[in-house]
Parts: structure tokens; C-alpha cells; sequence
């Protein structure tokens, strides 16, 4: 049996969130989080994705999730893990970690 795959997405965009002035923009969020997780957990067992909230590809789940930070009722980067949201806006590694911790993956 081969190991079980957790998807981290990250949703985002160029500009960076009003609320998140002084940030770091999605895409650098969204390296960052892979380095930290990767000193942290196995890699063989994570995924990881980036959506752009200005053009996402046509998955209806992505395409949702998109509309909503457009419109306002989630601040971005969103993270999930898996379907699960974990952060908005600047995320904090430990609610990260304690969902990787739930879906089972190693850590070093």
C-alpha cells in the first residue's frame, strides 16, 4: 500500500490582500510554507498547489473558492489541507501542523 497524499493548496494572487499590508505576497507565502513543512514532515507525502484567484484553472471546487476571496468572505492566502481550511491572510504554521499531525503524515 503506498503512502496516503495530502494536498496543500494555496489560493492567491499578484496584489497583495488589503488587510495584509507589509506581508509577503501569495506566491512567496506559498514557498515559504512548502520549506517550513518540508524541515517539519516527510515530503513524499504532501502535495503541493498553487491557484491563482485571478485566473484559476477550470476545477468547480477551485473556481468556488476563488469567487469567495474575490468576493470578500475569505482574505487570501487561503490555505487548505486537504478540503479543510487551516489559514487566511498571513498564515500561522501551527493550526498547519496540527492538521498535517490529524491526517496522519510522519514527521522527520
Amino acid at each position: 500500500m503506498g503512502l496516503k497524499k495530502v494536498r496543500i493548496t494555496v489560493y492567491g494572487a499578484e496584489e497583495i490582500c488589503a488587510s495584509c499590508v507589509g506581508a509577503p505576497g501569495s506566491k512567496d507565502t506559498y514557498e515559504w510554507l512548502q520549506a517550513a513543512i518540508a524541515r517539519k514532515y516527510e515530503n513524499e507525502q504532501l502535495e503541493y498547489e498553487y491557484i491563482d484567484i485571478e485566473d484559476p484553472p477550470n476545477v468547480e471546487m477551485h473556481r468556488i473558492y476563488a469567487e469567495k476571496i474575490l468576493d470578500d468572505e475569505y482574505f487570501y492566502p487561503l490555505v487548505m489541507v486537504n478540503d479543510k481550511i487551516v489559514a487566511e491572510g498571513v498564515p500561522r504554521l501551527k493550526p498547519i501542523y496540527r492538521e498535517l499531525d490529524q491526517q496522519g503524515i510522519t514527521p522527520l
